[in-house]
């Protein structure tokens, strides 16, 4: 019998859909492109991470320095992501990316990206003067022992004039956590050299005369007025944690961009007007259902990636169209469970509860496999394969939905009352008529 819940809950759903599909025709919210289909510059640097004890946290911190300092350029959805080194994924350093919409000019994008200062305190060995006496070409790293303190640590920079000589310094004010580790270096280190070093030159060396727990140093090197304030405009910008190198640069035009967007956007309709007439002429009433079914998961998904949002690449647009097809298998497993019991000489509506009562375990099944493939690509791939990982785990998640909740709405808000042979042949598919 038909269910009246069934009915007023497909309404419902119509009308939500509808109304989401009438906003997406609004731009209510725009959708966020990659470089690949708007145009732009990508940036891959080489992060030295070989002084560093804990690696994800300096690439972290390396993240958000370089994400504050190109957005205080104003460039429009930059995306900045790094790739850890290892076997899995097959990098051999530990790398940054910086995808720059809109910035076609590589020098323009390097310099939004700039040579931030790596600031670093370092104590003096015991034995510095030895090793410079025998080795006049003695490194950083043979006089001076890193005590773990840069600029990561770093909360605000600032000029100040010394009250003596006018001359002018760079303040420095560091976070809760630098400012305790400031005061345990400067407590357990009386009477030692604690040098500031910044990309690796030695700005200045004091002697550490009593413990500094107000998390305050100072910077004299003999700056002038301008130099002090780019230096202090840097290090408010970020300081790096860890040295970066620039290893490879790319820049995609816009026409190109928009190319491969309209050639996307045209497959994905031809491919949902072929799919839809097939589903139609082969499985009939089901198939018109699971075309309204499978709109709704387009709106849906277009809504999900709005809202994350999912940056949409030509790689990610591939996952989504390939979701278009895919997210009609549910549909065709329970269409042809429900036309084995259709055979079996049962009613409509009981065909209907068999068939997606035996369809379930397959489905599961292959969703389940899905979605770990796509866990598995995302966790490994670089960034135009994390992309295609994304809107094809996503797509199959909201397949999963519409197929078994908006279709089996849909389907038993029509489900005849009676069996006639008329009836059996809109719920059949294929060659099969009753």
């Amino acid at each position: 019998m038909k269910s009246k819940k069934h009915i007023v809950i497909s309404i419902l759903l119509l009308i939500v859909f509808g109304a989401l599909g009438f906003l997406l025709t609004k731009d209510y919210k725009p959708f966020k492109f990659g470089l690949d289909l708007v145009g732009g510059t990508e940036l891959v640097y080489k992060a030295d991470t070989s002084k560093v004890d804990n690696v994800a946290d300096a690439m972290n911190s390396l993240k958000e320095v370089i994400e504050r300092r190109v957005n205080m350029f104003g460039v429009s959805e930059p995306i900045v992501q790094t790739e850890s080194a290892g076997i899995v994924s097959g990098n051999k350093e530990e790398r940054l990316i910086v995808e720059l919409p809109g910035v076609t000019d590589i020098d323009e994008a390097v310099a939004l990206i700039g040579q931030t200062p790596v600031l670093e305190f370092r104590l003096q060995k015991a034995n510095a003067a030895e090793i410079t006496k025998a080795n006049p070409n003695a490194t950083i790293d043979d006089v001076f022992t890193s005590t773990g303190l840069t600029g990561r640590y770093l909360s605000r920079a600032t000029v100040e004039f010394d009250p003596n000589t006018q001359a002018p310094l760079v303040g420095l004010l560091f976070n809760d956590e630098g400012t305790d580790l400031f005061s345990k270096i400067t407590t357990e280190n009386k009477g030692q050299i604690l040098a500031i070093i910044l990309d690796g030159n030695v700005l200045s060396a004091p002697v550490i005369q009593d413990a500094i727990t107000n998390g305050k140093a100072q910077i004299t090197g003999g700056f002038t007025a301008l130099e002090a304030k780019e230096l202090v405009r840097n290090l408010n910008y970020g300081a790096l944690p860890v040295p970066i190198a620039l290893s490879t640069s790319q820049t995609i035009g816009a026409s190109l961009g928009v190319s491969a967007l309209d050639a996307g956007v045209r497959a994905g309709e031809i491919g949902f007007i072929a799919l839809a007439i097939f589903l139609i002429l082969w499985y009939r009433l089901p198939g018109l259902i699971a075309t309204v079914a499978l709109v709704s998961y387009i709106i849906l998904s277009l809504w999900v990636f709005k809202i994350i949002p999912v940056t949409l690449t030509a790689a990610g647009l591939a996952g989504f169209i390939l979701s278009i097809g895919m997210a009609v298998d549910a549909n065709v497993l329970i269409f042809e469970r429900t036309k084995e019991e259709l055979k079996k000489g049962k009613s409509i509506y009981e065909s209907l509860h068999e068939g997606f009562s035996r369809a379930w375990l397959s489905i599961r099944d292959s969703n389940v496999s899905s979605i770990i493939t796509a866990i598995v690509l995302f966790w490994l791939g670089t960034s135009a394969v994390k992309g295609f990982a994304l809107t094809l785990g996503l797509g199959v998640l909201i397949s999963m939905f519409t197929a078994i909740s908006v279709s089996r709405t849909f389907l038993f808000a029509i489900a005849p009352r009676g069996d006639s042979g008329f009836k059996r042949f809109l719920f059949s598919n294929g060659f099969h008529i009753k």
